[in-house]
């Protein structure tokens, strides 16, 4: 059985659907100003939703099994798994791409932040759904 959560406040949801939009835009505005090759701005536009997809997947799996929900291992293991090869692609896509370091900094920046927000949107969402009752929420 799921514990009642509290719900989360409006200024962490708030603050965190920003944070996953400013990352998220950031880094496809950083990509469409690029003087990169469309092949390269496509690799790492399709890392930015791969890792926002297997950062929410951790977020989940995560998450349902401390509420007890049953998530087979090769899921767990697979979400998880997803989240360590983005960052590794990220890395090696970034270590051999024609950028500046800063232009490095700033992807690896935007990208970081794209999956913390995602991550908090989604537990936000869980929260939001999970927190019961207004009284068990500490709602008035």
């Amino acid at each position: 059985m799921s514990q009642p959560y509290r719900k989360p406040s409006a200024a962490f949801i708030g603050a965190s659907w920003f944070a996953l939009f400013a990352g998220a835009l950031t880094f496809c505005a950083g990509l469409w100003n690029s003087g990169m090759q469309l092949n390269e701005k496509g690799y790492f536009f399709t890392l930015l939703m791969y890792g926002l997809f297997s950062a929410v997947s951790v977020q989940k799996s995560v998450r349902d099994r401390l509420d007890g929900i049953p998530v087979t291992a090769i899921y767990y293991g697979l979400s998880w798994f997803s989240v360590l090869i983005c960052l590794l692609l990220m890395t090696i896509g970034l270590w051999n791409a024609t950028l500046t370091l800063s232009e490095k900094g700033f992807y690896v920046m935007a990208y970081l932040l794209s999956l913390f927000g995602a991550i908090a949107v989604q537990k936000n969402t869980r929260d939001s759904l999970d927190s019961g009752p207004a009284e068990l929420a500490g709602e008035r």
